[in-house]
């Protein structure tokens, strides 16, 4: 499910390159702007927070690939309600998971968020991050001996999937470089990252050998906000040495840094889970060089 997505198209694609038959789950058919890697694959219709996909519709598959999940980065703060992280998250996605169970679904992977893996107490005052780990954690709880369902919980993911959201990163990277006539910064604090990539490597391996009811911590390089635009910069050509200074980016709102503004969210993966999940490690240069056409 969320097949149109960045995330999941690039986790379709990756599936089907490797030979597996997939099928995209989407709220609507094919559109304009749609990414070009899910082109032609096939698609089941529903709306999974309404109670689509049925067990009836699920039935024909062996495995269930959940990335529709909504980041918070992708709602507007006046869309955000206690009524709406339910239905999205904290029940929807266990909802879903039992649909896919009693369809004899074998494997379920949710994609799920890092915050509540790594900083529970986040759930206490984040509406947001509570849901996430509502979601994980109930989806989780259906495991059995028929049933495993695995959560992978991702960083900051990097990656485009359309030329709209390369545009998006092309814009980002010239006020970095200062072409708009504001001189650029960054803010205090940082994250860890993930290439798109290496997140669907990391779920092929889930399907694999993923363990039922685990949920496993997968990451790549930790950064401060700074170097990581200074990374952008320098790949694409700029000159400009980025400063830091402790007030709301336009580029990183404090409604998006969630762990609050000045924070560092830092972690090195366990390399046991890498290795079980088989992803690749020192991908977010090669992710940013693909985006910008390796420039830098």
């Amino acid at each position: 499910m969320g097949g149109t997505g960045m995330i999941g198209s690039t986790i379709a694609r990756h599936l089907a390159d490797r030979g597996d038959t997939v099928t995209i789950g989407s709220r609507r058919g094919p559109q304009e702007g749609d990414p070009e890697q899910i082109a032609g694959m096939p698609r089941l219709l529903g709306d999974y927070a309404e109670g689509g996909f049925t067990a009836a519709e699920l039935a024909p598959y062996d495995a269930v690939v959940m990335s529709a999940g909504q980041d918070i980065r992708h709602v507007r703060a006046e869309d955000e309600s206690a009524e709406f992280w339910n239905r999205m998250q904290s029940q929807g996605v266990p909802a879903f998971a039992a649909r896919a169970k009693d369809a004899g679904v074998a494997r379920f992977v949710q994609i799920g968020s890092y915050y509540h893996h790594l900083h529970p107490d986040l759930a206490e005052s984040v509406p947001y991050v509570a849901a996430r780990k509502e979601a994980d954690e109930g989806a989780r709880a259906l495991s059995d001996e028929n049933f495993a369902s695995i959560t992978l919980n991702p960083p900051s993911i990097v990656g485009v999937a359309t030329p709209r959201a390369r545009r998006r990163f092309e814009k980002m990277a010239a006020w970095l470089r200062g072409e708009s006539g504001v001189t650029p910064w960054a803010p205090p604090g940082g994250t860890n990252y993930m290439s798109v990539l290496s997140l669907a490597q990391a779920t092929a391996g889930a399907l694999d050998r993923g363990e039922g009811g685990r949920a496993y911590l997968v990451g790549d390089e930790s950064l401060t906000f700074r170097d990581y635009f200074q990374r952008i910069v320098d790949l694409t050509g700029g000159d400009v040495h980025l400063e830091v200074h402790d007030e709301e980016h336009p580029l990183q709102p404090d409604r998006f840094i969630v762990q609050g503004r000045g924070a560092t969210i830092a972690y090195e993966p366990d390399p046991e889970d890498v290795a079980r999940l088989g992803y690749q490690r020192q991908d977010v240069t090669r992710a940013l060089r693909e985006i910008f056409g390796a420039r830098g």
